[in-house]
């Protein structure tokens, strides 16, 4: 193959670049510190004093204009500083002035029935949003003037403390935005504005972390935590038991990070039938639905099929070897078919399972009356879904299934990563790659592929006991084809095989509809746009695993020389 010209591309805009980001940089400052709206709003003042300049006091910015303020900052650093892959980190800057102040000023115009609200009436002016855009548009011209260089790569190495403090500085920042993402604008209800300022600092916070990964930060922070693995994971779980110390400590937050946990969990699961074995399973879900019907009825409740109660862990084990035996029996039909045939075998395995629920065949699901009132779990008499006292900190309800969904998804993300790089894990990425060369080396496709079934089910069971517990009522409604749709597309968002990926995609799926709410009807169009968007700009997934990242970097590398042949024909 031969090598393709990865050099900048640079356009008509190159003589313009470091003028144009300059000239943006200082716009974005200055759009900061002026005033955004013109009056207040019949919903109430917009956030951040936004009638109000502050050029006599800069540093009293808050909210919005802060991050305003912070990105025109760093567009001059970059512009001006001696920055790897310079065009890019610049545009990437420029894309997030640029959300952040269309979000703004949309939304005020909006509310405020017209462009007066955004720039000039009854004597009022207010022109920091219109600023913010032309400081945002001119930027990301600048980028591409600069010129789009490769991503940079930092080839330095650094000592083991050296690193372990990076590290764990690093992922303190990433503790401080999850709790920074969660707790902006409150909860829709309780602020008119919540899920404007929301999506505004969304703009912020993916600019910055374009620019840092523009500049190869996150590629060498992603490679320093692999040198490290060990290190990594236990700052990450440290990390995640944090959580609840932080302003995100709400029993609000803690319910709905809880039920992240519970998807993520069965998100990696699925990650092992899809991503790993490239298995297309359309009726996962059930196997959780399974899981959490065995859990609910060893549990002790009033209309459980068994009148006595065992311990959670005997009962989760339990729910997991069901579930597995049930993959077993689901992944045979693996054997004669694949591809689209197979995702149709799954999908009527899903609906089996919703139908037999529904209609309480073998009296073991108690139909659409569902089986409520399972006792929630306990430890030394502290019931998981009571608040909890350490010391003179009394944390929220909750937290403690927190910590137990915490502790079950880093042993699920533990079960995932030594499968991945065992034999049994290269034996079912060859299986995805291409099943007839796998083989024609000698690998027992079949086997492999019941096996991914097995296991992914086992997970699924797994996530589906401690489900039943933390909710307290089981019910097929849970359990519907909707739900495997929604696991399947956080492993596709997260990355297809990526251990992380899985768990960031559940993450994203259910935290975006609850900060969207406060756009009511458009709510659930924004999040489909926004995942569409993900997929376009990132069709990998947003933490794509490394295999896949190298066969997409060569596809695009054949493509740009089949271009490049067909224009010198031309």
């Amino acid at each position: 193959m031969s090598t393709v010209d990865t050099s900048a591309k640079r356009s008509a805009l190159a003589p313009l670049g470091k003028p144009f980001a300059a000239a943006g940089g200082v716009l974005g400052i200055v759009a900061a510190l002026l005033p955004w709206v013109t009056f207040t709003l019949n919903d109430g003042n917009w956030p951040d004093k936004s009638t109000l300049q502050f050029f006599d006091a800069p540093f009293q910015v808050t909210g919005f204009r802060w991050h305003v303020l912070v990105l025109g900052v760093l567009v001059l650093v970059a512009a001006f500083a001696p920055v790897p892959s310079k065009g890019r980190v610049v545009r990437a800057l420029g894309w997030g002035l640029t959300l952040v102040s269309f979000v703004n000023t949309a939304y005020i115009t909006v509310k405020g029935g017209g462009l007066g609200a955004v720039t000039a009436l009854d004597g009022a002016t207010a022109f920091g949003g219109i600023v913010g855009l032309v400081a945002g548009v001119l930027t990301i011209l600048a980028g591409y003037g600069i010129g789009i260089e490769p991503v940079g790569e930092w080839k330095f190495k650094v000592s083991t403390p050296v690193a372990y403090l990076v590290l764990l500085v690093s992922f303190g920042a990433v503790l401080y935005a999850v709790a920074a993402m969660l707790t902006t604008g409150g909860v829709g209800s309780a602020n008119p504005y919540a899920g404007a300022i929301f999506l505004s600092f969304l703009g912020f916070a993916g600019g910055l972390l374009a620019a840092l990964s523009g500049v190869g930060f996150v590629r060498w922070i992603s490679a320093l935590s692999e040198q490290h693995r060990v290190f990594s994971v236990i700052v990450l779980a440290a990390c995640a038991l944090l959580l609840p110390f932080t302003e995100a400590g709400n029993e609000y937050w803690m319910t709905v990070a809880a039920n992240i946990g519970i998807y993520a969990a069965t998100a990696i699961g699925l990650n092992i039938v899809v991503g790993l074995a490239g298995l297309l399973d359309l009726g996962y879900v059930a196997f959780m639905g399974i899981g959490a019907l065995v859990a609910a009825n060893f549990s002790g409740a009033a209309t459980a099929y068994f009148g006595f109660d065992l311990p959670f862990p005997v009962a989760a084990v339990i729910a997991a070897v069901v579930a597995g035996i049930f993959g077993a029996i689901v992944g045979s039909p693996t054997l004669r078919v694949r591809g689209d045939y197979l995702a149709i075998v799954t999908l009527a395995f899903g609906e089996i399972f919703t139908r037999s629920a529904q209609n309480d065949i073998g009296g073991f699901t108690n139909g659409s009356n569902a089986i409520p009132g399972i006792p929630a779990l306990s430890l030394f008499g502290a019931e998981f879904n009571k608040s909890f006292t350490i010391g003179a900190v009394k944390l929220p309800a909750g937290v403690l299934y927190y910590v137990l969904i915490v502790l079950l998804v880093a042993a699920t993300m533990a079960v995932f990563a030594n499968l991945k790089f065992s034999r049994i894990g290269r034996a079912w990425i060859a299986i995805r790659e291409d099943e007839d060369a796998a083989r024609a080396m000698g690998i027992r496709t079949g086997k492999m592929k019941i096996l991914a079934f097995l296991i992914g089910a086992m997970l699924a069971g797994l996530a589906g006991a401690v489900f039943a517990h933390k909710n307290g009522t089981v019910s097929y409604e849970s359990f519907k084809f909707l739900e495997s749709v929604t696991l399947l597309a956080a492993v596709i968002l997260g990355g297809m095989g990526s251990i992380p990926g899985a768990v960031l995609g559940a993450a994203l799926l259910f935290v975006l509809p609850e900060k969207l709410r406060d756009f009511e009807d458009y709510r659930l169009m924004i999040f489909g746009l926004a995942l569409i968007l993900i997929m376009r700009f990132r069709p990998v997934g947003l933490i794509p695993d490394a295999h896949r990242r190298a066969e997409m970097v060569e596809r695009a590398d054949e493509n740009a020389e089949e271009a490049h042949l067909e224009a010198k024909k031309a």
